[in-house]
Order: C-alpha cells, then structure tokens, then sequence
C-alpha cells in the first residue's frame, strides 16, 4: 500500500515513510548506539546558546546524559534475572504528545528508544520554540549520516488535529499507542482501531497537590530559593502541566499556618512578579474560575492580595468535586489542617502527584501506608515535580514498552 505524505509535516527524518516505518527490528532496551546518540544530543543542546535559554531543555539534556542513562539502566538490570529472560522493543511506538507542555514529546521519545523501539512522535501544532531547537539537533545529527542504525527510530512529526487519516494511519502500523492528553482527546484518538495485538497506554488528566509543613517555613533561611522550586512546579507551565499543584494543604497549628503564609505568598510574590508577567486575559480568567468555585462549592473564601500573581482560594473543607475547580496561571485553593491524614478525601485515583516541603520520606511513606490511599503515583519534594522518571503514573515505561522472552 502506498502513501502520500500530503498535510504532514516531518522534523526529523526526513526520508521517513511509512512502509520504512514498518520494517523495523526491535532491539534490547538501553541499546548501546542508542545510548550514546542520546549522550551527543545531550552535549550539542548543553552547548547551544539558544537552547540554553530553555531551563526545559536543559533539564532533559542533563536527563539524557550518558552517566544519568547509567543509572537509569542499573534500575532496569536489577528489576529482572537475565538468566531466565531477555527483553526487547515491541516495535513501533506512536506517541501523541500533550499540548500543554513543550518538552514531554522529547521524553516520552526516548522512553521508547530506552526501550528499544522505534518511533512516530505527533507534536502539538503550538509554536513551541522548545519542540523546534530539540528536533532540530536531532535532525542535524541524525542527517550527518553518522547514526545510520538510529535515524528510522527517531520519526518526529506535525499535522492538524483535524486531519485524522493520519492519526488512523499511525494506529494501525503501531504496536503500541500512546497517548497524552486530556479524557476528551483519549476519547477522540480511541476512535481509531489498533491492531488486535497493539496495546494502548494512556496518561489523561490528572490533579496534583502540594503540602506544606508552616513550621518548616518558619524556620527556612532562604525563603527566595523555596519561592523559586514553586515556580519551577507552577507557573514555568502556566500551571498546565498534570503535575502542577493546585491544591495546598497547610499542616500544623492555626497560629503557626498563619505566620507561614504571608512568608511563602511573599517570596513567592516577589520572584514570579519578574519572571512571570500577568496578562489582562489570565488575571479574567482566574477572577472567573474562582466565582464559579464559589457557585459550586460554596465553601470557598478568596484571600487578599495585592496583585493577582497569585489567587488563593481558602476553602474550609476537602471532596472529590475540589478537583473540578481548577485554573491556571497562579491560582490556588488552600486548606489548612493539623495532619496530613486530613486531606485524603481529596486523594482519589485522579490524584499523580504529591510535592511536598519540610516533611521526611519516612513521615510521606506513613501516611501513603495509613491512609489507604487510592490516589498518588508520585511523591517528590517541591521544585521537582516536573522531573521526568520512567516510572510515570505508576508505571514502569521501560517493561511497559517492551517484550519479555523467558527461557
């Protein structure tokens, strides 16, 4: 069957077609050219002005280190007896990258490539300039005909989401599809039929939260710095992203919760005022989403402040429905308890992820245990919640993506 490459936009590998795409041979997960085609890209983005502009860019150029990628495969060696079986790609990833960040289709490329596979990349049709200097890289290494055993995994691409024959194409050549996205464009793309022994994996909306000891704030030195790790999990995305807190659960006494917040919302004032300018268009939106928490919940009571950087929502009580009241761009509820047990109501299996400050692994891990929680796949402290793992919503990428063959 042939295909005309009409309405399609390649970035990277630019000979690609589709027949090529399937004649693929999976190879063992942490290949060593794969490995070491990662670790050029890395230090061509490390070295690049440009790039370095990007503290996106920078942190997946750092992820994709030859040393990181050391470690990332001693976790994998250890998860698995090689004298009883051996893994390999699945073949043919196709991933549809989410619209709100710019830098995941990079991840969840080389999460297939760790893996063993080759792979078809849709990119969101936004502008990103981030999407542009990393696929440009890609295609400059991989068009010096120096990596001739990685080009064909490497397939980056753009089309209108409205041009859906593409979307069918891809579904139907690939072994495995996945998708990040909101449940409505989960919904849409399922739409299209996979092979029968294809398998889908899915990373759909999701709700994070953050919580915060006030007795740690108090007793922080360097505020600024702190202000800045919250910026880093919030509005470095507009606080798109799945991992983003929009709920803070304050933990300690009254007296104390009210010393911390005026500390914390003031740092936090003061470094996103220069780094993250409010646009007439946000400051509506979020004057607009709070009336309707208001209407829906009722329960809601909006803090003072002084320049709607950031709107915080007390609430006096936690539900599911909370999860519904989100927006972006700095906006927040808050709920004030004396123990962290006190906000698993809120912890539903919508829930990815808990940042956290001032609390230990140990005091985190007692009340994931005790609280039967359905929800959180990820417990990081704050500032790194936007830090890539291959284990993503409770799932291992690397043995997601490929085969086991025991023996």
């Amino acid at each position: 069957m042939q295909f005309e490459l009409r309405d399609l936009q390649v970035l990277t590998n630019k000979g690609f077609t589709p027949e090529k795409a399937k004649t693929f041979k999976p190879l063992h997960p942490f290949d060593r050219a794969v490995v070491e085609f990662l670790d050029v890209l890395s230090r061509k983005l490390l070295r690049d002005p440009i790039a370095r502009q990007y503290p996106d860019i920078v942190t997946f150029a750092f992820w994709i280190r030859k040393s990181n990628i050391g470690i990332l495969r001693e976790d994998y060696e250890r998860r698995h007896d090689f004298s009883k079986e051996t893994l390999y790609g699945k073949g043919l990833v196709f991933h549809v990258a989410p619209s709100n960040v710019p830098i995941n289709f990079a991840y969840s490329l080389v999460a297939g490539l760790l893996s063993g596979n080759a792979n078809i990349v849709r990119v969101s049709n936004k502008d990103f300039p981030q999407t542009r200097i990393v696929t440009d890289a890609m295609e400059e290494l991989l068009d010096g005909g120096l990596w001739p055993g990685i080009e064909n995994l490497v397939t980056v691409v753009k089309y209108q989401r409205e041009n859906a024959e593409w979307t069918a194409l891809f579904s139907t050549i690939c072994d495995i599809r996945i998708i990040w996205g909101g449940d409505e464009t989960i919904k849409e793309i399922r739409k299209h039929q996979l092979q029968p022994n294809s398998i889908e994996i899915c990373f759909p909306d999701r709700y994070s939260l953050c919580a915060i000891e006030a007795k740690a704030i108090l007793s922080e030195e360097n505020v600024a710095t702190l202000a800045e790790r919250f910026f880093n999990d919030t509005y470095l995305f507009d606080q798109n992203a799945c991992t983003a807190p929009h709920l803070i659960i304050w933990v300690g006494d009254a007296e104390t919760i009210e010393k911390a917040k005026p500390l914390f919302w003031g740092a936090v004032r003061e470094y996103s005022g220069k780094k993250y300018p409010i646009a007439p268009i946000v400051a509506v939106d979020k004057l607009v989403a709070f009336c309707r928490e208001a209407i829906g919940l009722g329960n809601v009571r909006r803090e003072i402040d002084v320049d709607n950087t950031a709107v915080r929502v007390a609430v006096s009580s936690l539900s599911e429905e909370i999860q519904d009241n989100k927006s972006y761009g700095g906006y927040f509820n808050e709920f004030d308890a004396r123990r962290l047990e006190e906000m698993t109501p809120v912890v539903t299996k919508k829930v990815q992820t808990l940042s956290y400050f001032g609390f230990s692994h140990n005091k985190i891990a007692e009340f994931l245990t005790q609280g039967n929680c359905v929800g959180i796949d990820r417990c990081v402290p704050m500032g790194k919640t936007m830090d890539f793992s291959l284990n993503w919503d409770g799932k291992y990428l690397v043995d997601a993506l490929s085969r086991t063959v025991t023996f």
